[in-house]
């Protein structure tokens, strides 16, 4: 399935879960109680539309500790109307989160379990404590087994929406493929490094996207270099058309170009870049 899907489908769910909650906050026993809901409808609604772009930038703490918070208070505000609520905590611990954020829901989690547990006959609290600490290690563990995906997700989409710019990573893993294919197709192919200022760099990124080919990937090599990889039907004709780019482009610090055949490396031409003299 491919992610525009997946994503729809996630979106479709949240969207659901945020419905159910404004559904079940006019029932609500008390005022406290209906404004929690209502919070996590809007949480759940206005994450749904979110959602995109939440591989390509890291969630901001604040909006993943409210969940946490929310449902900790739905459990200690009436713990007799959502008492199956308590095993959300499992899903909780599999979001994308820093080991201190881990660590609170796993006290959050106890905490609200052992507030419920009061009411419960001492074998049923203690068989519940006991599933929910299989079901929070089963989280913990899937979300460690799910941390190198997110990381391998967010350098290989394109780091701004809309823009065809991908990481440092995935050039290395293009140079050989390109390289092939010019060869094949006996067309000049040739790697062009670009370096600007930090203030410069995300307006040249979204041109250089611009006057590339769609075929031609555009790389953010780092904060400040960008790399594009070029084909044209012959060495003069890649030429001209580089001239044409780079005066279109705007002023750059530092330029290298080199023929696809004679790339090494990505870290070889980095360096390489660096000896360049200025460009202005």
């Amino acid at each position: 399935m491919q992610s525009k899907y997946k994503v729809g489908l996630l979106r479709l769910n949240l969207l659901l879960a945020a419905l159910l909650s404004a559904l079940m906050a006019p029932a609500s026993t008390s005022l406290t109680e209906a404004l929690l809901l209502w919070l996590a409808a809007g949480w759940l609604a206005v994450s749904a539309l979110l959602v995109e772009f939440s591989h390509r930038r890291p969630g901001l703490v604040p909006w993943q500790l409210l969940p946490s918070l929310l449902l900790t208070a739905l459990l200690f505000t009436a713990p007799e109307r959502f008492p199956l609520w308590l095993w959300a905590w499992a899903a909780l611990v599999m979001l994308p989160q820093p080991a201190w954020m881990s660590g609170l829901n796993l006290l959050l989690a106890a905490l609200s379990w052992g507030w419920l547990a009061q009411d419960m006959p001492p074998p049923l609290a203690l068989l519940s404590g006991i599933l929910l600490g299989a079901l929070l290690l089963l989280g913990l563990l899937r979300s460690r087994d799910l941390a190198p995906l997110r990381g391998a997700a967010r350098r290989r989409v394109h780091l701004v929406p809309g823009m065809r710019l991908w990481p440092r990573a995935q050039l290395g893993r293009d140079l050989a493929r390109e390289r092939a294919r010019a060869q094949r197709d006996g067309v000049h192919g040739e790697l062009l490094l670009l370096r600007t200022g930090r203030r410069r760099f995300w307006p040249q990124a979204q041109r250089l996207c611009e006057l590339t080919r769609r075929f031609e990937p555009c790389y953010r090599l780092d904060s400040r270099t960008l790399a594009a990889l070029l084909l044209s039907p012959d060495a003069e004709q890649a030429e001209r058309r580089r001239a044409e780019l780079l005066a279109r482009l705007g002023p750059v610090k530092r330029l290298r170009t080199t023929p696809l055949s004679l790339v090494v490396s990505v870290s070889d031409e980095c360096r390489a870049l660096e000896r360049e003299a200025g460009h202005g």
